[in-house]
């Protein structure tokens, strides 16, 4: 991978981006001349031009290209946005108030390639409903069909999305390793140190503590596994806390498991209520029973995706820590493979 090029003579300069950019986990390129930089020009995910060598960048006319910035110190310098477009550069960045962006900036350039991840949430609309099993069903699934997962339990008062999987001793961050996270959060850092079977991730609760996500870090997450993964699955709580909504408003589509029941029914309508209050697309999954299914949707007004049928010994598989078959030949799987297809872009 290639690295971020700095251009400048300026060796205070120097030495705070030297120090920025450990900040992110990032190594630079560094040239003292515009003829140094040119063969780094080109490749460099990013370009970070001192304004001490600016004019001269522009008088060698490299060729015009995306994410150059100007970096300053003077931030009252009237002479600064000429510089900037002069050498090509998107925005000017002034130390030291500018060290947050840069930090972002460069840690963005030392990702791999954006996956662009598209968010799904699963609610139950009432407990027991079996929107965990959808969760943790729609995310196995998809990492069989070689899609990144990752899998993000934000249920702190649920049993464990880990546990459900038969892998809560797995090691690997947990939430409490990352609710005080600020800011941004790298997608390779977190894939790096959460629990994976092959090509699913999965961010749950530890067992010794309960705590509230905050929606900043809920935030973050999200945020990175839409860079690093090709689906992000978050099993939502049924009491939609601040950050069950970030995460609703970043969902493409949002599943409301609902059994068929009159009951199961009534507590969906609640929980609905609330839901469409921060996501833009809820349909219902349906779980089988007395009701049909056009006496769901007349009380719901919402779109069916699909049903979640009954597995045979799936209570059994999942209570000795076994993962559910989810073949072509199994309800379950058939029922999830749909879903993925309808759900995601071809």
């Amino acid at each position: 991978m290639h690295r971020p090029l700095v251009i400048t003579e300026d060796h205070d300069l120097l030495d705070d981006l030297v120090r920025i950019a450990a900040a992110a986990g990032a190594q630079l390129d560094v040239a003292h001349a515009p003829a140094h930089a040119r063969p780094l020009w080109n490749p460099a995910p990013l370009v970070l031009v001192g304004d001490d060598l600016a004019d001269a960048v522009a008088a060698a006319a490299p060729p015009a290209r995306d994410r150059v910035l100007l970096v300053v110190q003077e931030p009252d310098d009237p002479d600064n946005w000429r510089k900037c477009v002069a050498v090509g550069a998107q925005a000017v960045v002034t130390l030291p108030a500018g060290e947050r962006r840069l930090v972002e900036e460069l840690a963005d350039a030392m990702e791999p390639e954006p996956r662009a991840g598209r968010v799904l949430c699963v609610i139950g609309g009432r407990g027991g409903a079996g929107a965990s099993v959808l969760s943790s069903c729609l995310a196995l699934r998809a990492s069989q069909e070689r899609l990144r997962t990752l899998l993000v339990d934000a249920d702190p008062l649920g049993g464990g999305i880990d546990a459900l999987l038969g892998h809560e001793e797995t090691r690997g961050a947990r939430w409490t390793d990352l609710v005080a996270r600020e800011g941004r959060v790298s997608s390779t850092a977190l894939q790096a140190a959460l629990p994976a079977f092959g090509e699913l991730s999965v961010l749950s609760f530890p067992r010794d503590e309960v705590r509230r996500i905050p929606a900043q870090a809920m935030r973050s997450v999200l945020e990175a596994g839409h860079r690093g993964f090709d689906l992000v699955v978050v099993d939502l709580p049924r009491h939609i806390d601040p950050a069950a909504a970030e995460a609703l408003a970043r969902a493409s589509t949002t599943l409301l498991v609902v059994t068929a029941d009159v009951r199961g029914v009534l507590a969906a309508a609640r929980v609905l209520e609330e839901t469409t209050r921060h996501a833009a697309d809820v349909r219902a999954v349906i779980r089988p029973g007395i009701l049909e299914e056009e006496v769901i949707t007349a009380s719901l007004h919402i779109p069916v995706a699909g049903r979640l049928p009954d597995q045979p010994r799936l209570t059994a598989t999942l209570n000795h820590g076994e993962l559910p078959k989810l073949g072509p030949r199994t309800p379950l799987g058939t029922a999830c493979a749909a879903l993925l297809t309808d759900l995601l872009p071809a």
